[in-house]
């Protein structure tokens, strides 16, 4: 093509030879002319002319190529274009979904779109891993851990591909891949997404050979499963009691506010079990009439009752343990802190004398503020006075070892056990982002490093928040339900039923987002 062009360059452009007086006629049809004489040197002007003009018409038609695909490859709009990368490299808030028709480019939807299927695939595959869990622990209650081995392995690799994507999502809140970088931003959700349907593959994979080990299909097997719901479910009704004994206690030692994490567990434990009461009477008619499925469907929601019910009687026993040990380590910790004051100046080499003396001066404030509280006589909250303690301390360098790093993992691991408590039995209600930052800080929790026990700590109480504020924003579209069976609203807001065409839910089972329903009662 080139050469062509050249050709018809020379066709039509007006050559001079090297002698400027000297025209050369341009070329006719008809016979070639005889070639010019030669010069001295052994080239003619014509010889010159020829290979000068072709040159410098190939340079610039290269050129004029080259701006012409630069331009195409600048605008271009098609699928993949060069203008997507950019917008997804700086305009990554059109694609926030304030930017038209045109914010996820053609073919591609918004990166706000994709941000939510990755929040409802998290959800959903942490409730499946949930659910199989407790499933699988009613399974090796009867059968042995051995026989249940390989679904247990499937329900740890799961939980291995569910906990990389929460902390995908984790660092994807926190800003990384960097925002502005659309492209990074869609491979991170579709690195979430991908890790959630495995997990519910793995799960799926394994369910119909976990229904044949339950053999809930088998009346004996069934049987043997509904004395085992029945029997645990006895033994938590006898705690009940003691349970709400607990929790009148902690109100007479401990300010209002350290029993908060706790309020109406007990209310919400009895709730669960009269459900569970429903669940299980049904299941036991079910079996007596040879309907076999029915009461397989039956059992599951009462087994998921049941699990719930310990949560909530045994998150009570847990705080109660938290908070007296707490209290009693308040004087050690104190201790601690007046330790860490005095040494602040040699552990602190590097920073500037007035910042030493600025964190010296705020911890002394704190911890004034506490000895106050603790000699006025008034009941007080004893996590919260060492999460105050610990925060005092920790500019000072301290808290690394000894009794501040045992305060920190107290506050911590209390934080996150309530935490989980509540997400557990409200699952029903509770998004992504509540879920992301529990799940970031039983990571840290786990690490075993002393220095970030603080952020777990934090991350566990803005986890509970937000599930907190997820529930209230749920409301509850289900107070109807508990007219035909009590309990049935508080059992679908705890993921215990799911919502569907029956009246009162169907249970979930061991399995991922394809098998959990498999038990669903037939709606005619």
């Amino acid at each position: 093509m080139l050469v062509g062009t050249v050709g018809t360059v020379w066709l039509v452009f007006p050559s001079t030879t090297i002698n400027s007086t000297s025209a050369v006629a341009l070329p006719r049809a008809g016979p070639v002319a005889p070639a010019a004489a030669p010069r001295q040197d052994g080239t003619s002007g014509d010889d010159l002319v020829l290979p000068l003009v072709a040159v410098g018409a190939a340079g610039v038609l290269a050129g004029y190529g080259y701006v012409r695909r630069t331009h195409r490859a600048r605008t271009r709009t098609t699928p993949g274009g060069g203008d997507r990368d950019g917008a997804d490299r700086h305009g990554a808030d059109r694609d926030s979904g304030g930017g038209g028709p045109r914010a996820g480019g053609p073919g591609r939807p918004p990166l706000a779109a994709l941000e939510a299927r990755a929040c409802d695939a998290l959800v959903l595959a942490d409730d499946c891993v949930r659910t199989s869990r407790e499933e699988l622990g009613f399974a090796e209650a009867r059968l042995g851990t051995e026989a249940c081995a390989p679904f247990a392995r499937a329900v740890r690799q799961a939980e291995t591909e569910v906990t990389a994507a929460f902390r995908t999502r984790q660092r994807y809140d926190e800003g990384v891949p960097d925002p502005a970088d659309g492209r990074a931003r869609r491979r991170a959700l579709a690195d979430m997404t991908g890790r959630c349907e495995e997990a519910g593959r793995l799960l799926d994979a394994a369910a119909t050979e976990f229904d044949a080990l339950r053999g809930l299909d088998r009346e004996e097997s069934l049987g043997e499963a509904l004395v085992l719901a029945e029997t645990r479910f006895r033994e938590l009704a006898g705690h009940t009691t003691a349970t709400e004994q607990i929790v009148a206690g902690l109100h007479e030692r401990y300010a209002p506010t350290a029993c908060e994490p706790v309020t109406g567990y007990v209310e919400q434990a009895k709730d669960r079990l009269m459900f569970a009461t429903a669940h299980l009477n049904q299941a036991r008619r079910s079996v007596d009439r040879g309907g076999h499925s029915r009461a397989a469907a039956e059992l599951r929601a009462a087994e998921g009752a049941v699990v719930q019910v310990a949560v909530f009687l045994d998150a009570v026993s847990s705080l109660a343990e938290d908070l007296d040990e707490a209290a009693s380590l308040v004087p050690a910790a104190l201790s601690g802190a007046e330790a860490a004051r005095a040494g602040a100046e040699e552990r602190l080499t590097g920073v500037p004398a007035g910042e030493v003396r600025a964190r010296v001066l705020h911890a002394d404030a704190v911890l004034t503020s506490v000895r106050l509280e603790l000699t006025s006589g008034r009941a007080y909250d004893p996590l919260a006075v060492l999460r105050r303690v610990v925060a005092a301390t920790a500019p000072l360098g301290a808290g690394r070892a000894g009794v501040l790093s045992v305060a920190a993992l107290l506050t911590a691991r209390s934080a996150v056990t309530a935490a989980e408590g509540f997400i557990t039995t409200h699952r029903g209600a509770v998004g992504a982002t509540a879920r992301t930052r529990l799940a970031e800080a039983q990571r840290l929790l786990a690490a075993e490093d002393s220095a970030v026990l603080p952020r777990a700590d934090a991350l566990a109480r803005t986890a509970r928040e937000l599930a907190e504020q997820d529930v209230r924003t749920h409301g509850n579209p289900y107070a109807e339900a508990d007219a035909q069976t009590p309990g049935t609203a508080g059992a679908l807001r705890g993921g215990i039923l799911l919502p569907g065409p029956s009246p009162t839910g169907a249970a979930p089972s061991y399995g991922g987002p394809v098998k959990r329903k498999r038990r669903a009662p037939q709606v005619s």
